[in-house]
């Protein structure tokens, strides 16, 4: 199968994923302090707060209600994230952190994931309130 149709498919099953998670409401509810340990680990290419930017990864400001693979001033998106459609939710993003390689296996990302539920719920509680914050 060539690239370009993985990419069209992996959009329309991320499609699904988000109208389904839409759909639903989180799992869990989610603890920030917990969260911002948990996000320790993503800062070696993500960064949270808006007066950080980019890093290795693109910012992580405010990054629910964003298209996927289109912040400004972030150059290094891989060709699946550059095709994306959609936007990140907090549920989409719940469902994708299990295990991001599987989801899009030829990002750039290097992520074994976050198996845990309520790790995932924390980390996402996280991103909620550092969105939160101006600097």
């Amino acid at each position: 199968m060539n690239h370009l149709c993985v990419v069209v498919l992996l959009s329309c099953g991320l499609l699904m994923l988000s109208t389904q998670a839409a759909a639903q409401e989180m799992p869990l509810a989610g603890d920030a302090d917990r969260g911002r340990l948990e996000f320790g680990t993503c800062r070696t290419c993500h960064y949270a707060e808006a007066v950080m930017g980019h890093n290795n990864g693109p910012s992580l400001h405010k990054i629910f209600g964003k298209v996927a693979g289109k912040q400004e001033g972030f150059n290094y998106y891989s060709e699946v994230f550059q095709a994306a459609q959609f936007v990140w939710t907090p549920e989409l993003m719940f469902v994708w952190l299990e295990n991001p390689m599987a989801m899009f296996p030829d990002s750039s990302m290097m992520s074994a994931g976050v198996p845990d539920p309520q790790k995932r719920a924390d980390l996402i509680e996280f991103l909620k309130q550092a969105s939160v914050r101006e600097p």
